[in-house]
């Protein structure tokens, strides 16, 4: 089996990515990242669909984000409620991005992702961005990941070597209710995930924010009853 990197946050994209990949016959090593996210449940949930899915190993990396703050999620800023009215899915805008998006979030955890994925001797790193069913964060565009691929491959020795590296993202054009179907055929056990971005201490959501809405909306549109568990 080839080696391959994923990064798994504990919602649901990531853990349907995990499938994904181990379906494809990859040995999987799951790499979740504490940035200094003020709901940390997620990753207690990544643990979770680290061993239920069949990863071969599952690390957290520590990173600080929270010292820089400048978003809802590492910042003392309110976190936007379905009140507020922000655009999502299909409906959101590319110039107006929510104050939810963490500065370089992505393009940290992939360059974290990249640097494990060379010390296992690993081509592959997987990861759940998504440019359908979103809140218009520009690090989930298929143009950031073909240009982190390039990245790659000029960056580290694996790439100058000739080994090739290449980032997956198998989410990146389906809809929120897609996602649901795809984890439902690969026995993705959706309860075990988190996705709010202010769920409490035991993983339970709030039911108003923009994951909380997309999340809800995707069971909805594919007609499965939600499993989420709500405070």
């Amino acid at each position: 089996m080839k080696n391959a990197v994923v990064l798994v946050s504990g919602g649901m994209d990531s853990a349907v990515v995990l499938a994904i990949a181990r379906e494809q016959g990859y040995a999987v090593h799951a790499l979740s990242v504490r940035y200094g996210q003020r709901h940390t449940s997620e990753l207690d949930a990544a643990a979770r669909v680290a061993h239920a899915l069949g990863a071969v190993a599952h690390k957290t990396v520590n990173v600080e984000l929270r010292s820089i703050g400048g978003s809802a999620l590492t910042d003392d800023i309110d976190v936007p409620l379905d009140t507020d009215h922000h655009p999502i899915g299909v409906d959101a805008v590319k110039d107006d991005i929510p104050v939810t998006y963490v500065p370089a979030r992505n393009t940290i955890m992939l360059s974290v992702a990249l640097g494990w994925a060379e010390v296992l001797g690993a081509a592959d790193i997987f990861c759940g961005v998504n440019a359908v069913d979103y809140s218009g964060y520009p690090d989930c565009r298929p143009e950031f990941i073909a240009a982190f691929e390039q990245l790659a491959n000029l960056a580290t020795k694996a790439g100058v070597e000739g080994a090739g590296l290449r980032v997956h993202a198998p989410l990146q054009f389906l809809s929120k209710a897609d996602i649901v179907r795809e984890g439902l055929r690969l026995g993705v056990d959706f309860a075990q995930t988190v996705s709010c971005y202010q769920a409490d201490s035991e993983g339970r959501a709030c039911g108003h924010c923009d994951a909380c809405r997309l999340r809800a909306e995707g069971f909805a549109a594919a007609g499965v009853a939600d499993p989420t568990h709500y405070a």
